[in-house]
């Protein structure tokens, strides 16, 4: 019985959060849908001005979860510009929380709202989130080439052209990284030896095509690229092997106590328009990235080990930036479980915006 209520107290810490944060998609879905409807005689700028505050009020209640919730500990190796900007933001790939990650360091520059994500083409198909994203402003890719680099393009330009704030979030690799996945780890590594590159040890060989395409869109609208490296403490096991880095579940379940983000700030006139030269600067970039990973990783130095060299500050995030949201999107939804007919809207809006997203993506090209 005791293990019983240790094994159910555990999973509360993933359902508790998980369950508020699915249960108030239906509302936030119908104030984003109203607004929709509102703005459609005004200027593009207008709506996405106040669909970017929406976003922040949602996005906000999640880091309430993932950082307050959590208690995890964020360490910061690098000056974050306390200026919004509009950026490409590129990161190493390691799990599902790595979005997280870039909110954490969106809402440090008060730029949440402005995040939008490239986002490998399968999902499109998650019930609400996967339209929904595509409508803030997000771009599926598929791999390989199946790749549709003129949408790619036609997208990001209608938003760059409507003076969109934009904090464009990509991981270049294509996929995460995971130490016991020896295949896909070899797979790249030969994939470099074949095109002349260096191996990386910690990351995956960088795809530059989202990349490359991104920046050179946008390069008049950009102000700068944000290159992030980050490495979640706890993912050394007894013998100092690397493990993969917790999942959604286990992070909300407080399995990951710091999160350590090494950040640089690379201005737009450092980057090499031509491909070819792009190219071998992004893989320079992970490069530096692996150099990283693996003096957190494998030092022989214990006072080296799990962290990044250099000067590192602890960045707790007040509550007071994310439980306004938290509070928000709960009246938002109570109202609607507490009455017949608000439960009937409820799913209605479930159904009916899954369905929708449905719809999208098989009329999609």
């Amino acid at each position: 019985m005791l293990l019983s209520l240790v094994v159910h107290t555990y999973s509360l810490r993933y359902w508790f959060p998980a369950t508020v944060m699915l249960g108030t998609a239906p509302a936030y879905l119908l104030s984003w849908g109203v607004w929709r409807l509102l703005s459609t005689v005004l200027p593009t700028r207008v709506y996405h001005k106040l669909d970017d505050r929406l976003y922040s009020v949602y996005q906000s209640m999640v880091l309430f979860f993932f950082e307050n919730y959590t208690g995890v500990e964020i360490v910061i190796y690098g000056d974050i510009p306390k200026n919004k900007e509009n950026v490409v933001y590129l990161s190493n790939h390691q799990c599902t929380a790595d979005w997280i990650i870039a909110d954490m360091l969106a809402i440090r520059q008060d730029a949440l709202g402005h995040v939008r994500y490239v986002l490998k083409d399968g999902l499109k198909w998650l019930p609400l989130y996967g339209w929904y994203f595509s409508q803030h402003g997000g771009v599926y890719v598929k791999r390989s080439a199946k790749f549709n680099e003129k949408a790619m393009k036609k997208k990001l330009l209608t938003q760059t052209e409507s003076g969109t704030p934009m904090y464009l979030v990509i991981f270049p690799e294509g996929t995460r990284y995971n130490p016991e996945l020896k295949k896909v780890i070899s797979d790249s590594q030969a994939f470099a030896t074949k095109e002349g590159l260096a191996i990386l040890k910690h990351t995956l060989t960088p795809r530059m095509k989202a990349s490359h395409i991104a920046i050179d869109t946008m390069k008049d609208h950009l102000d700068a690229v944000y290159d992030v490296t980050v490495a979640y403490e706890g993912t050394l096991d007894p013998t100092g092997r690397r493990k993969p880095a917790p999942s959604m579940p286990e992070f909300l379940c407080k399995e990951c106590p710091k999160v350590h983000i090494h950040f640089e700030r690379v201005d737009m006139k450092e980057i090499p328009p031509e491909p070819v030269f792009f190219r071998r600067w992004l893989h320079e970039r992970f490069e530096i990235k692996d150099r990283l990973l693996t003096s957190f990783y494998e030092s022989g130095d214990a006072d080296k080990k799990s962290r990044f060299p250099g000067e590192s500050q602890s960045s707790p995030l007040s509550i007071s930036k994310t439980l306004p949201s938290m509070m928000i999107m709960g009246g938002l939804t109570l109202p609607m479980l507490l009455t017949e007919s608000g439960r009937k809207l409820y799913v209605r809006t479930w159904v009916y915006g899954t369905l929708l997203g449905w719809l999208w993506v098989n009329a999609s090209p």
